[in-house]
């Protein structure tokens, strides 16, 4: 992966200190991005000293997908506003020529080759090192673009079909 993408974990910042927190700094925690395909808005939010007084990096927009590292190890969401994680993320700062969306459709089996390396005797975590080190066989982009349009639009219709059924 480390080919593909600089890996960045995350942080906290101490949670009694009401300074840290309640800012405009999207930060987001494993089960928010749950079953959810974009990181739009995180429940909480952390202040700018926050954010420098812990180990939460901002990650840019239109090349981060979020992954989670541990306690349900490959959960992914493609971040759509600047935001921080905390530590159960590895997130995936993609390499120009690699598509977001096309990492993201191949979430299952990089999680699936994840998880085959994770360690761990309470619950299985996977480091940004153990991360970077997979091998994961990617197109073109101009053929990662088809694939990911393709899922896109499956994605979506998928969407579609659950909102009509709720």
């Amino acid at each position: 992966m480390d080919e593909l993408a600089d890996i960045i974990g995350g942080g906290t910042p101490d949670t009694n200190n009401p300074a840290y927190w309640d800012g405009d700094i999207d930060w987001y925690a494993p089960a928010e991005i749950e079953g959810q395909r974009y990181a739009v808005s995180s429940i909480r939010k952390i202040t700018e000293l926050g954010l420098q007084k812990s180990s939460a990096k901002v990650l840019p927009v239109g090349r981060t997908v979020l992954f989670t590292s541990r306690a349900g190890i490959g959960k992914m969401a493609i971040l759509q506003r600047p935001a921080a994680t905390n530590q159960g993320f590895q997130s995936l700062v993609l390499h120009d020529g690699t598509d977001p969306y096309f990492i993201y459709s191949m979430g299952d089996k990089i999680k699936e080759i994840a998880e085959g390396v994770a360690s761990g005797s309470t619950f299985l975590e996977i480091s940004g090192k153990m991360l970077g080190n997979l091998e994961v066989m990617v197109p073109s982009l101009s053929e990662q673009n088809r694939i990911s349009t393709f899922f896109r639009g499956l994605d979506d219709l998928i969407t579609l079909h659950q909102r009509k059924l709720n």
